[in-house]
């Protein structure tokens, strides 16, 4: 295949053109790699090489000026914006960048198209001044400051501008509009230069001025890349500016236009995918490569242009790992490297100047994994001790003396010390941190040259940062500083290097100028990417925009086209991917593009819809056999004691009481932010018991419980001390919860008072009492115990009764059965009856009781019921139960809680999963 480069050169070497004299200028440097290397294929002696320049180089040539950064502009316009503002009426830096980019984008576009800047700028304001016309008078504030500022656009332009001249730089608008006006005298003390300029497409105003008076003096030959498919067709986006060139530019009158080429309707073998997710065309890119190697295992002439360039890491990461000659021509963007969240954490944390720090935030910071290493010491890490310390302690917010308490490791004081809202101070703390982490990185400096690098280029920003703030000392605060930093960010990359010349090149689609590849691999082209759709970041509305000849969204649109096209021109194999996933943030449908290359019909293109392989979900309940080491875990378990609330644990699901009491797994250890239920229960239920413990064995009386209430806010604190560590209980869900607690205990109290002066006689016989047991199950022929914890038992009018505190709402149709067999398959309803018969049956096998007794639950959510006694109804239309528990009534339960044991343990039976 021959380059549109190779063309070129060779009808210039055909000419007898003498090339060390010629000066090459193309639209990207990256062009210039390779119009050298078509070169040395060329001619065939030696000869110094031509100076090849990209139109941006030749520009700053010709204006002699210097482009500086958008961020450098930033600072030097702020200046300009001070210097022309009352003091009253300045805004900060970090307000006043929000508009000032748009600002800026619009002066470069204005003066890259030449257009004369009093005229829009007197236009624009007068169009405000017509939007905010009223026949009041008097205007607002608002209004008057909003059409003051529309008048006030061309003074900051005269200074801004007039100030970076002086500087001898600019931005990229004003060094065009220089060089467009130093055009006519370059072209009288260079008359014998000759200029090559090839693959443009869309120019701007100035660089049509500087070319056409170089092709009107014959000091250039330019050299256009179109093919006749495109320039023929009148609405063909491909060809926009290119005929708008050949019809308007005098020139070509004259002279002949180069070149119209015929190489789009060559056959092609085209492929288009249909891919869901940009992950799926990363994995698709892998598969391609992976089927064209067959036939060109070098993969020479191959390109994967990526119309999303985020796409690069999933793109390399697919790459098959054999390939050896592999070059990218664009860098990976500095914020999607790990140390730029660090930094992210970091400013975010200090931003508002705080000494106090949110938990997560702090964790997040010490697991970072460029920090981490840092707390490493011989036996553990002090990071891990930490974050674990907090999570036990449940410390919401520390400030760096609470963390100094568990490690005194300096790098804490780097990380946490107040940044006292200062920019230069910010900046200083982010120097420590990248020197604590370069010292860390380089004692093992072989194998983290990459993160090392890393932080090579995070150094260099803050290096710029630093300067800039030096220089311009427009920062006066860490939001203004974050808003900086995410600039230079967004701008910055890490640069990968390479050999341009051999094997598969990833680039982005800007890249691809100019050069040409036999095989195409081109992904995201949907709407939104390619093209990237209406975008109006522009003070300059869109009528104006028109009137005065600037590019609109239709211009931007026409750009990609040619892009895209002028990939396909020359190329044989080209396979195009697109997202089916439609997505609003990173496009939708799949692009016009593809919808206009199947409506020319052209060439014959083969659709096809990348399905993933997705596995079958296997839906069927898990099975878990009992091995012999599960069954000596069942002994061991079995011998300790099964619990109420373990035999009910199975019953609910066997599976989850096989992961917690076989294998151990508990549920992730956290910082209770908001008091959860079960430290609530437990705050409750000591509280009661510390409240009851001084009367046991007594009959309780009515100033018994009201020398209770003035304890309650006292134990209630002191409990929730214990319980919830150093978490903070006085504001917040917190305090409603606090308050609930108190409720709950107030209101029981109260119910109790009520029972009392009802007549009724209340003798507390046990609190908390612990109770274990051995049970005989012949079947089994192993140990077994039964331990459990009741929470009171108390004398009612003479009877026994057991009673199970619940902070949760329990209703009276849950402690009543028919069918003994429900009371262990039946978790819903029956587990807390089943709780309750369990602590009966123990306490009776530690010491028999004297029948009949009652079992009950008291809920705290439910305290109208008074306490919920278990009782057995003779049929489903029973009215009444009975509630007294008698020997009878242990013994049905002891043959299902044995049939239950059974189970368990029984090695033929494995734990199946139920359906929660």
């Amino acid at each position: 295949m021959k380059s549109f480069i190779f063309d070129v050169l060779h009808s210039l070497h055909n000419k007898g053109a003498d090339f060390s004299n010629l000066t090459f200028i193309l639209p990207s440097k990256r062009a210039g790699v390779f119009l050298r290397q078509e070169l040395s294929t060329i001619v065939e002696k030696a000869l110094f090489s031509p100076e090849i320049l990209s139109i941006e180089e030749f520009i700053e040539d010709l204006a002699e000026l210097k482009t500086i950064s958008n961020t450098e502009l930033l600072f030097e316009f702020y200046n300009s914006y001070l210097e022309l503002t009352p003091k009253e009426d300045r805004e900060t830096f970090e307000s006043f960048s929000k508009w000032a980019q748009i600002l800026l984008q619009d002066f470069n576009e204005i003066d890259r198209y030449l257009i004369p800047q009093n005229q829009i700028f007197d236009y624009l304001s007068a169009i405000k001044k017509l939007d905010h016309w009223s026949l009041d008078p008097e205007k607002t504030e608002f209004v008057s400051n909003y059409l003051k500022f529309w008048d006030k656009l061309k003074v900051y332009y005269k200074h801004f501008s007039n100030a970076l001249l002086a500087k001898h730089s600019g931005y990229q608008g004003l060094v065009y509009r220089e060089a467009a006006n130093k055009i006519e005298s370059y072209c009288k003390t260079n008359p014998n230069k000759p200029h090559i300029f090839l693959g443009f497409n869309a120019l701007n105003t100035a660089e049509e001025t500087i070319i056409q008076n170089l092709l009107t003096e014959n000091m250039a030959e330019i050299f256009w890349d179109i093919d006749s498919t495109f320039l023929e067709n009148p609405i063909h986006d491909a060809a926009l500016f290119t005929r708008k060139h050949k019809n308007e530019w005098p020139y070509f009158k004259t002279n002949p236009f180069q070149w119209i080429t015929e190489n789009y309707k060559k056959e092609k073998n085209i492929t288009l995918y249909g891919v869901p997710k940009n992950i799926g065309q990363a994995k698709t890119v892998g598969s391609i490569l992976n089927t064209i190697r067959t036939n060109n295992p070098s993969l020479k002439s191959t390109a994967v242009v990526l119309g999303d360039e985020n796409l690069l890491i999933p793109v390399l990461n697919s790459i098959p790992k054999d390939i050896e000659a592999l070059n990218i021509t664009m860098g990976f963007p500095l914020q999607s490297i790990p140390l730029a969240s660090l930094f992210e954490l970091l400013f975010t944390i200090h931003k508002k100047g705080q000494s106090t720090f949110y938990y997560k935030d702090v964790i997040s910071v010490l697991s970072h994994q460029f920090i981490k290493p840092l707390f490493e010491t011989e036996d553990n890490n002090e990071a891990s001790i930490i974050s674990d310390a907090i999570k036990t302690n449940n410390l919401v917010y520390l400030t760096l003396n609470d963390l100094k308490t568990y490690s005194e490791n300096p790098v804490l004081t780097t990380l946490f010390s107040n940044w006292k809202n200062n920019s230069q101070l910010a900046i200083s703390n982010c120097f420590a941190i990248i020197t604590v982490i370069k010292e860390q990185l380089s004692k093992n400096k072989s194998n983290n040259l990459l993160p090392l690098e890393y932080v090579f280029r995070f150094n260099s920003l803050f290096n710029e940062l630093y300067r800039l703030n030096e220089s311009y000392n427009h920062i006066k605060d860490i939001s203004a500083l974050f808003s900086i930093y995410n600039e230079l960010l967004s701008s910055e990359t890490l640069d990968f290097q390479g050999e341009p010349l051999q094997g598969l090149q990833v680039m982005g689609m800007l890249e691809s100028r100019v050069l040409d590849f036999e095989t195409v691999i081109l992904t995201s082209v949907n709407e939104g990417i390619l093209p990237s759709g209406k975008s109006n970041n522009s003070f300059i509305p869109f009528d104006v925009k028109i009137e005065n000849n600037l590019p609109t969204y239709k211009e931007k649109d026409a750009v990609y086209t040619y892009h895209f096209y002028r990939l396909l021109q020359r190329a044989k194999n080209i396979y195009i991917l697109y997202n089916t996933q439609a997505d609003a943030l990173t496009g939708g449908e799949k692009s016009r593009f593809i919808n206009q290359l199947q409506l020319e019909n052209i060439h014959t293109i083969n659709h096809q819809i990348v399905v993933p392989q997705v596995p079958t979900l296997d839906l069927s309940l898990k099975e878990i056999l009992k091995t012999d080491s599960a069954i000596l875990k069942l002994k061991d378990l079995a011998a300790y004691g099964f619990s109420p609330s373990s035999l009910t644990s199975y019953m609910r699901n066997p599976l989850d009481f096989y992961y917690q009491k076989l294998l151990g797994i508990k549920d992730l250890e956290d910082v209770e932010e908001t008091v959860a239920a079960n430290t609530l229960g437990t705050v409750v239920h000591d509280t009661l018991e510390a409240l009851y413990t001084p009367y046991k064995n007594q009959l309780l009386t009515v100033e018994h419980i009201k020398e209770m209430k003035s304890k309650i806010e006292d134990l209630i604190t002191h409990f929730f001390t214990l319980q919830y560590k150093e978490g903070d209980i006085t504001k917040g869900k917190n305090l409603i919860i606090f308050e609930i607690a108190k409720r709950y205990v107030l209101n029981f109290l109260n119910l109790e008072i009520k029972d009392l002066k009802q007549g009724n006689s209340i003798k507390i016989i046990a609190l908390e009492q612990k109770s274990e047991i051995p049970i005989h199950i012949p079947e089994l022929g192993f140990k077994i115990a039964l331990r459990g914890t009741v929470d009171r038992v108390d004398e009612y009018n003479g009877i026994t009764r057991i009673i199970d505190y619940k902070t949760g709402k329990v209703n009276p149709n849950e402690v009543t059965i028919q069918d003994w067999v429900d009371i262990t398959t039946d978790y819903k309803k029956f587990s807390k009856s089943f709780q309750i018969l369990t602590y009966a049956y123990m306490m009776h096998a530690q010491k028999p009781l004297e029948f009949p007794v009652e079992a009950g639950i008291i809920s705290f959510k439910n305290l109208s019921a008074g306490v919920m006694q278990f009782g057995v109804k003779a049929s489903s239309y029973a009215r009444t139960k009975d509630t007294k528990i008698t020997q009878n009534t242990l013994d049905e339960f002891e043959k299902e809680l044995k049939k239950l044991i059974i189970e368990i343990c029984n090695p033929a039976i494995p734990f199946i999963e139920k359906e929660v």
